[in-house]
């Protein structure tokens, strides 16, 4: 089985900068066609999570969009799993996505944790330098402040960042702006929807428009709506935003359960 090992350039040029790290790495990390483990190895990581806390000298590991194991020794399994190995001496992995309401107490339980480098969770996560994490708030400012010296930034599973520049054919955000209506004819979802209880009807029209009943009461709401995957999104005319999702057969939105007639 082969294992990749890529060493990184902080081992002995801890100031060098993020230029040229683990090119061989990136490379197979975004053929990886065959759902091979990636694992990014001894590694001081912040965890974020209030029962795992910080690691030192700690290893990452995740498939596709999930981190299966954070902690030492992981790097033992590589060579079994044919894992993606990537050797983060010098650095720190910290979450790329901040629960700002965990970090100052408000958050209860444990469970309710978002964004956590947790088993189980999604590897959105910044590789960069020691001295520019010294914790969680401090390596998220580093990503706009020094964005030069991020090694990796994770998105999901796949990297969006990689030795301080963009990662070719990387996720783009939307345009910023209200989107033509798209032409819904002979979309499924396209109908009159209506709730368990005959209270809510929402008309879904092909040219991206509702129109709701209420108890009887005609256009009680009218807009646009724009259907993304599962999830539709809805511009009233008045002015104010809601949304739905789509599971089976059903629309679920503001608490009401709907079905196509």
């Amino acid at each position: 089985m082969t294992v990749t090992h890529a060493i990184s350039d902080t081992a002995t040029k801890p100031d060098s900068g993020a230029v040229g790290w683990n090119p061989e790495a990136l490379a197979e990390i975004l053929s990886n066609d065959e759902g091979r483990p990636v694992l990014f190895t001894n590694a001081r990581i912040l965890t974020a999570d209030p029962l795992i806390g910080t690691m030192t000298g700690a290893d990452l590991l995740f498939v596709g969009s999930l981190v299966v194991g954070v902690g030492p020794g992981i790097i033992t399994a590589a060579g079994d799993d044919n894992a993606i190995v990537v050797d983060c001496t010098g650095l720190t992995i910290a979450p790329a996505v901040v629960d700002t309401v965990a970090l100052t107490g408000g958050r209860g339980h444990r469970s309710e944790f978002v964004a956590t480098l947790t088993p189980g969770n999604t590897p959105d996560f910044l590789v960069l330098p020691d001295e520019l994490a010294a914790d969680v708030p401090g390596a998220v400012a580093a990503l706009f402040t020094r964005p030069e010296q991020i090694r990796a930034l994770v998105a999901a599973g796949s990297p969006v960042l990689w030795a301080g520049t963009d990662v070719p054919g990387r996720a783009t955000a939307p345009e910023t702006g209200i989107p033509a209506a798209a032409d819904l004819t002979g979309s499924p979802r396209v109908g009159v929807w209506i709730d368990r209880n005959d209270f809510l009807h929402q008309e879904l029209t092909a040219d991206g428009r509702y129109d709701e009943t209420r108890g009887g009461r005609p256009h009680a709401y009218q807009g646009r709506y724009w259907i993304d995957g599962d999830r539709i999104d809805y511009l009233d005319d008045l002015g104010f935003w809601a949304y739905g999702a789509f599971q089976a057969d059903e629309l679920h939105h503001a608490g009401y359960v709907m079905k196509l007639a």
